[in-house]
């Protein structure tokens, strides 16, 4: 399987093959290759639908049966590859050759690649393509770049201050301790301290230990589980204690969560029944809903294990099993390959919780978390030791 973006012959191509047939689409139009103009192009696949856009001239191929998923599991290369053999003689019309020219603002599956020297795997023969200290993006927030002799300057929307735009006005004169994060507020023209995990306070100046994590809605922990590569993914495990007075929260996340390929193990409430969903591959969520209990909203503590057993799924609700299903007697997937990552609470600042999960959540969680065990480890994880943000000590007060 492929999928190439190439130019033939002045035209803009592109070609995919998803294993059965290979498909080709060309703009209408040539591109001028006069080294000094910028085109926009938008290329890709819905199943074996291709569409190609050159300057927003649309050429549609319309999907006619057969497969529909991409099968790719190497690197994603833009301009040359490291080597031409690599090329399947199918993706370009003419011998495979390296681009040359000007690539910016690559963005894939709605996510931009950085396009810096550390950001990607690797590379050869790059250069700065602006040629000028702008460059591309290097006035932030829609800031507009000037060259000056001093190298340059940017003009910055009203709401937004500082050399590169980068700072909001609201947090230009903010009272945040080292260990805080600004977040602007325009609507009351303020601003709010996110205090790192350890911290709290109005300015996030006295530290704090716990054991107990506090979670008030716009709260998280990440939490990197240093024994992630020794791992058998096949037989996951996940346990905590947590307790909640809301119907709706994100409780636990197994996973990278960075887009929505990735695995993952999910645990939280909906309608104050709790849910798991499990993602072993392909984009197939399994919501597990137990629909038995509604008290898992009722303020009290609840101890609750997920057991991942290749594809069969058990969950016990204090101590009691609620849930045992299998959710691919096929056995296609088979491991949680998560990442060595768990989210607690929620997702990173600015990062809604039913946006990231796609609707399977709602909300962060408000309520408290502690005594969380991975696999069969015989120690608890030290929530402390992971990174996060507006986490309060669930020891004190109630």
């Amino acid at each position: 399987d492929f999928l190439c973006i190439s130019l033939v012959n002045g035209f803009t191509q592109l070609r995919y093959n998803l294993g059965d047939r290979t498909v080709i689409l060309q703009t209408l139009q040539k591109v001028h290759a006069n080294g000094n103009t910028w085109h926009s192009l938008s290329a890709g696949r819905v199943g074996n639908e291709g569409y190609l856009e050159l300057d927003g001239i649309n050429v549609t191929q319309k999907a006619s049966p057969g497969m529909n998923a991409l099968d790719t599991h190497t690197d994603f290369f833009v301009g040359g590859v490291s080597s031409l053999n690599f090329v399947n003689p199918m993706a370009t019309e003419n011998e495979p050759t390296g681009f040359t020219g000007c690539i910016r603002e690559i963005v894939i599956n709605n996510r931009e690649l950085n396009l810096t020297v550390t950001d990607p795997k690797g590379g050869a023969n790059i250069g700065d393509c602006d040629g000028t200290d702008c460059g591309y993006t290097v006035c932030k927030n829609n800031g507009t770049c000037q060259v000056e002799s001093s190298g340059f300057s940017c003009s910055c929307p009203r709401e937004w201050t500082g050399t590169t735009c980068e700072q909001s006005i609201h947090c230009s004169q903010n009272m945040c301790g080292s260990h805080a994060l600004c977040i602007p507020q325009p609507s009351s023209l303020s601003y709010t301290c996110a205090c790192a995990l350890g911290w709290t306070g109005k300015y996030c100046d006295n530290k704090i230990k716990f054991y107990i994590a506090k979670f008030v809605g716009n709260s998280y922990i990440k939490y990197t589980d240093p024994f992630y590569g020794k791992r058998d993914l096949q037989y996951s495990r996940l346990s905590l204690n947590f307790t909640t007075n809301q119907t709706e929260g994100l409780i636990a996340w197994m996973g990278k969560s960075e887009d929505e390929d990735n695995d993952f193990l999910a645990i939280g409430l909906s309608n104050g029944t709790l849910k798991v969903v499990i993602n072993l591959g392909e984009r197939i969520s399994v919501p597990l809903m137990h629909s038995k209990h509604y008290t898992c909203s009722d303020g009290r503590w609840h101890f609750i294990t997920v057991v991942q057993n290749q594809t069969c799924i058990k969950v016990y609700l204090d101590e009691e099993l609620i849930l045992f299903e299998d959710i691919d007697p096929q056995r296609k997937y088979t491991a949680l390959n998560y990442g060595g990552i768990c989210y607690f609470g929620g997702f990173e600042i600015g990062r809604k919780v039913n946006i990231v999960t796609t609707g399977l959540f709602q909300k962060e969680l408000i309520g408290k978390i502690k005594d969380v065990v991975l696999f069969q480890d015989s120690k608890k994880i030290q929530l402390m030791k992971a990174e996060g943000y507006n986490i309060h000590d669930g020891n004190s007060g109630n």
